[in-house]
């Protein structure tokens, strides 16, 4: 392989946080070789995420949801020849599946680089791997598989994101809470939400995210819930005076972006998938505690603590 390849294909198609938490490694890769050109093979829905990042070259579609059901089968051989012309130097496999390692075996034009811990027989296509550790956050991961090509993995990490776009009559300055999760028993109830924000008022609380549960309305909350783009969500993001956000990928976009986070976590381990970012505060088992301090902290039994925590937090941000 050469020491400087001029060309480098990313597979990381999904899921949302985990394309955020492939960011730093890309950041350290486009670094370490600026005269490469870099693509990414991404899912549609979170393309927008790539849009304008300066260390890509071009971010190709992957349409997974067209090639389902019979009809889908058959455009899974134009859209393999298109892909020819992808054909890469280097090619690393970050989702570590099946179908990103096919993508890849089409793409090499050298080099096909993996994890250790990839599944359904992918690691048989690569022709070396970076050996990870599954107890180990994701970022880590990633940042281990550039790190097998000589890249200084030891710097300050960039994530470059979007601006986002503005959401119409939404001033900054509230707490967007994203209180629902696709993962089983990640969510909070409709009560600790309720209760949640009542314990805040007459603080502005912005509920996002995507869910079929119907909340019921509250005086100091605007609902957006299913009602924002992508785009959006990362505009909100940064415009909020604090965020709050069950184990989910707009909690690993919140990470990103800003230092004013609150990471909810039910049963999940925040070590291996919670916020990566050291000074986000995590709550789980009643204990709110921060990433770089996880022996430290002060219990919160019940959401009205946890707003508690949150309105101390927002004075010390200069919020209101």
């Amino acid at each position: 392989m050469s020491p400087a390849p001029a060309s480098i294909l990313i597979i990381k198609p999904s899921s949302l946080g985990d394309v955020v938490h492939t960011l730093p490694a890309v950041a350290l890769l486009k670094r370490h070789f600026p005269q490469c050109a870099i693509r990414w093979v991404v899912n549609p829905e979170w393309a927008p995420l790539l849009a304008g990042n300066r260390d890509l070259a071009e971010v190709v579609i992957f349409p997974r949801g067209t090639f389902r059901g019979w009809q889908g089968l058959a455009k899974i051989g134009p859209w393999a020849r298109s892909m020819q012309a992808y054909r890469s130097e280097l090619v690393l496999d970050f989702q570590g599946l099946l179908r990103s390692a096919l993508i890849g075996r089409l793409c090499r034009g050298g080099s096909f680089l993996g994890l250790s811990d990839a599944r359904e027989g992918a690691r048989f296509f690569y022709d070396g791997v970076a050996d990870v550790s599954a107890q180990s956050h994701a970022v880590d991961r990633y940042l281990q598989l550039v790190a097998t090509l000589g890249v200084d993995t030891t710097g300050p990490l960039e994530w470059p994101m979007p601006l986002g776009v503005p959401v119409p009559g939404v001033e900054p300055g509230y707490v967007l809470l994203h209180p629902f999760s696709r993962g089983a028993g990640k969510s909070l109830s409709l009560s600790q939400v309720r209760e949640f924000c009542d314990a805040l008022a007459p603080m502005r609380v912005i509920l996002v995210g995507r869910s079929a549960e119907v909340v019921p309305a509250q005086s100091n909350a605007l609902n957006l819930l299913n009602r924002t783009s992508l785009e959006e969500l990362v505009w909100l993001i940064r415009a909020a005076g604090y965020v709050v956000s069950v184990d989910s990928g707009p909690m690993h976009m919140a990470a990103a972006l800003t230092p004013r986070l609150l990471a909810l976590h039910t049963w999940s381990d925040p070590a291996k998938v919670g916020p990566y970012r050291p000074e986000a505060w995590i709550w789980k088992s009643q204990r709110l505690f921060q990433r770089a301090h996880p022996e430290a902290g002060r219990p919160a039994w019940d959401f009205g603590e946890i707003a508690l925590f949150v309105k101390d937090q927002m004075n010390s941000f200069g919020g209101s």
